[in-house]
């Protein structure tokens, strides 16, 4: 299973790759919006996980730019901000979940299985 972290806080981003490495998932990181929305349109991605406040394109315009491709990838969404329409506008544009920062990695592999169960 392909996982895009896209995540510019670089700490969280190694975080979370080191954790779904290790959990045996193949992982590609991206730092800012426009190269997740170019790996997306490039490549079979099983399941994304996105900040939302980040460089060049945000989580929303990243789900967004999803959805315009005509692609059904679960997405789960991270952001510090926990404001309700924050939240809401999210799960308009099609997220499957939604992590307030900070997280537990362990938490985020359970959602994640969840997502991705069969």
């Amino acid at each position: 299973m392909l996982i895009l972290i896209a995540e510019d806080d670089e700490l969280i981003l190694k975080t979370i790759e080191h954790k779904l490495l290790k959990e045996g998932y193949d992982v590609i990181v991206t730092r800012n919006g426009k190269d997740a929305i170019d790996t997306i349109k490039d490549t079979e991605i099983d399941l994304i996980i996105t900040d939302i406040m980040m460089p060049f394109a945000s989580g929303t315009e990243i789900l967004a730019a999803i959805r315009s491709f005509g692609r059904k990838i679960p997405v789960i969404m991270l952001s510090s901000l926990g404001q309700e329409e924050v939240v809401l506008e999210a799960f308009d544009l099609g997220a499957s979940d939604f992590m307030v920062k900070p997280f537990s990695p362990n938490e985020l592999t359970l959602r994640i299985k969840r997502l991705t169960a069969k």
